[in-house]
């Protein structure tokens, strides 16, 4: 299986990648784009919003993500305290480094932890149903109202080769954000 290695952007937090990614995609939805403008609003923060305004995400099965530099680096917050996400930054840069889902057996990693030329091809859009009217979504990839079919086929079956396994992600600081 290939490896693939990733970083925040002073390259205290690094991550190991294993296999192939489950599905990359851009997110429209109001959650997303409230998580990034605050994370973009963390002092030196990098970009996390695409040129069009959406966040774009490359999901990996937890079973398959390592930290092998600066995980003690990792800090969250929450949009809410109701929210069934959290959205951990690296603290050194406050570079985004994933979104997770209460429960959720991947991490949805940021696409800014590649470079502009390792990261790989968008293959769809989610939520565009939660997208303002302007600007109008490119049809480059598919543009899904909510989660497809093949989006969710695409979890369970990782779940199953997982064996239903929901692997914890310690972080052990959080920010106000």
């Amino acid at each position: 299986m290939n490896v693939t290695h990733v970083s925040c952007a002073c390259g205290r937090v690094e991550l190991e990648l294993t296999g192939k990614a489950m599905v990359n995609a851009e997110c429209c939805c109001t959650s997303c784009r409230e998580g990034s403008t605050r994370i973009e609003a963390l002092p030196g923060a990098p970009q996390v919003r695409t040129p069009l305004g959406t966040t774009r995400y490359v999901l990996y099965r937890k079973d398959r993500v390592r930290f092998s530099k600066g995980a003690e680096l990792l800090r969250e917050f929450y949009l809410t305290p109701q929210s069934k996400t959290r959205r951990v930054v690296a603290g050194c840069c406050n570079s985004p480094v994933f979104l997770e889902f209460k429960g959720g057996h991947w991490l949805s990693l940021y696409g800014s932890l590649w470079s502009e030329n390792t990261l790989p091809p968008l293959e769809m859009r989610t939520m565009a149903s939660d997208w303002p009217e302007l600007p109008p979504l490119p049809t480059d990839v598919p543009n899904h109202k909510t989660q497809s079919g093949s989006f969710f086929f695409k979890l369970l079956t990782a779940w199953i080769a997982m064996g239903f396994r929901v692997p914890k992600i310690a972080v052990a600081k959080s920010i106000d954000a």
